[in-house]
């Protein structure tokens, strides 16, 4: 038996383990998800076949979350059969060393990586936000922020040079499934934070070609050299005779209301769905201009860092479940049936999981580099694989 004939046999049952353990978890979670759904029914016009279609086109990124686990258990079935009914045994007698079969798992591994990362930051992103639109638009609903007043996002007005002029802090009152905005208001301060103008418009559209476009438009501009400015004022006294008094001089506004105006921002609508989207759930893109957003505007980057570098290293994972199941294979039936051997794959992937969230959260608490936080898990998942192959290949 030829070495490469070896390989393709062995890519080829271990690829076949990992998508029927995939499907079997994606059948599992849209029955769940759609018994969850099932309270949402009549909620205007959303009906069955709208909770169908939620679901299913929240699939790819459950397929997103749930690859390395999947990888890793299939691999162990797989190995765990070529174990039991001796053809690993015969595998290594025709030349198959622990290099080389590491390279074969790695191979498949790193097809599934890819299939990840297409998910991740293509299909999912996406699919994710047409069934939100499709679920938002059947129940009459918009999307508001996290505070009753909707969201609160800052952003900076710049001069021609790319240097900072004024400073805006906007409020939307709710997110149209369709990207319209409502309740917009942008109260705009200079580089001495003095008040200089608020805005008021009922709603606003992303047009691509011309930016924003504000609908029912109020704006007060305000001066702000008259603002707490000193003047004298007379005051009669007590005796009825005129006193100059110093006093603040009256703030100095002009109103203007318009059917339409032109909003000359730099934000556009995936900024908005990033402040309503957990960071998690957003492509690499994404994220990385929502990270430069808030670093122009002198805001705190650490959770999203974290995610980008999350959404970077977890493809990687499903390589590294790979390494961990190979050495699965080594291990003779006396050590164990597949439904052990599985079980095992099980608890090894729920605690990579769980390591992943814990060190998320301990390096945001304690200041590490988001790389650190993102790939310990991993390095500790393939220092732990590499560890199993040495013990298995000297006690067998």
């Amino acid at each position: 038996m030829s070495s490469r004939l070896i390989g393709r046999y062995m890519r080829r049952e271990i690829a076949s383990a990992v998508l029927f353990v995939l499907l079997g978890f994606l059948a599992l979670f849209a029955f769940f998800d759609v018994i969850n759904e099932l309270d949402e029914l009549g909620k205007g016009t959303y009906r069955l076949q709208h909770a169908l279609l939620y679901v299913g086109l929240g699939l790819p990124n459950r397929a997103y979350e749930l690859m390395p686990i999947a990888a890793l258990i299939g691999a162990i079935y797989a190995l765990a059969q070529f174990a039991q009914h001796s053809e690993f045994t015969a595998m290594r007698a025709a030349g198959l060393g622990r290099t080389r079969a590491l390279l074969e798992v790695g191979l498949v591994g790193l097809v599934f990586a890819l299939i990840t990362l297409m998910l991740g930051e293509v299909v999912a992103p996406q699919s994710e936000k047409l069934a939100r639109q499709i679920r938002l638009s059947a129940m009459g609903t918009a999307v508001v922020g996290q505070f009753r007043s909707g969201i609160w996002i800052k952003d900076t007005a710049r001069a021609p040079d790319g240097s900072s002029r004024t400073s805006r802090f906007i409020n939307i009152r709710e997110l149209e499934p369709d990207g319209t905005l409502q309740g917009v208001q942008v109260y705009e301060f200079d580089q001495q934070f003095r008040l200089i103008e608020v805005l008021n418009a009922k709603s606003a559209r992303y047009v691509s070609a011309t930016g924003w476009q504000l609908y029912e438009v109020e704006t007060i501009e305000v001066d702000p050299r008259a603002a707490g400015a000193i003047g004298e004022t007379l005051v009669p006294d007590p005796a009825g005779k005129p006193r100059p008094t110093v006093a603040p001089a009256p703030l100095a506004a002009e109103r203007q209301v318009r059917a339409q105006a032109r909003w000359d921002t730099e934000l556009t609508p995936d900024i908005f769905n990033v402040a309503l989207v957990a960071p998690e759930r957003m492509a690499a893109l994404g994220l990385y201009q929502y990270i430069r957003h808030l670093q122009d505007n002198r805001q705190a980057t650490d959770r999203y860092v974290l995610a980008l570098w999350k959404k970077l290293m977890y493809p990687l994972a499903v390589v590294v479940m790979m390494a961990l199941a190979l050495p699965f294979a080594y291990l003779q039936v006396r050590a164990g049936g597949i439904g052990y051997k599985v079980f095992v794959g099980i608890m090894l992937g729920v605690t990579f999981h769980l390591l992943n969230g814990l060190f998320s959260h301990l390096g945001l608490l304690n200041t590490w580099p988001a790389w650190v936080s993102a790939g310990l898990p991993s390095v500790l998942a393939m220092m732990l694989a590499l560890g199993m192959l040495a013990w298995v290949d000297r006690v067998r």
